[in-house]
């Protein structure tokens, strides 16, 4: 029963041996080169990359110009689609790209705050697009009183009496 036991064994391990395969030497041919086409497996999904998601107003003057502009790129490898745009409050209107942003292009998101009213700036925009996750932007400065014109003094002249 060993022997029988140790044949087999030894028959097992020998075909094992003799089963594996062996791999061929790549022929190298002088003169030629093969192109290899490597398929690209980085998924064709759009990004979007903004240049600053706060913008500072600093001191502005009640009734002064509030606009401005937030820059982004489609950093991703398909068409970028900004679906909504909307702010916190409706002293805050955004204008947005309505149109396809194609990768590798840049577009702008235009902010117009509406100054009327004196006091602090702390209001939030959202982006809403094809990328998935919602950016918030954020604008944020200080409204202040216009001041008053300085009126020029009015030079009084001695009064000159007569004989």
């Amino acid at each position: 029963m060993k022997k029988l036991l140790f044949l087999s064994l030894f028959i097992l391990l020998t075909v094992a041996v003799f089963a594996q395969v062996e791999e061929k030497p790549t022929k190298i041919t002088k003169g030629k080169k093969k192109e290899i086409m490597v398929e690209d497996t980085t998924p064709k999904v759009p990004q979007i990359k903004f240049t600053y998601l706060i913008y500072d107003y600093g001191n502005i003057l009640k009734n002064g110009d509030g606009v401005c502009f937030f820059e982004f790129k489609n950093t991703g490898r398909a068409d970028l689609q900004l679906t909504n745009v909307s702010s916190s409050c409706g002293c805050t209107v955004p204008q947005w790209p309505k149109e396809p942003i194609p990768p590798g292009q840049s577009a702008q998101i235009k902010v117009s705050y509406n100054t009327g009213r004196v006091g602090t700036i702390n209001k939030s925009v959202y982006v809403d697009s094809n990328v998935g996750d919602r950016i918030t932007l954020s604008i944020k400065g200080n409204v202040t009183e216009t001041p008053k014109e300085i009126m020029p003094e009015q030079k009084t002249s001695p009064l000159l009496i007569e004989n």
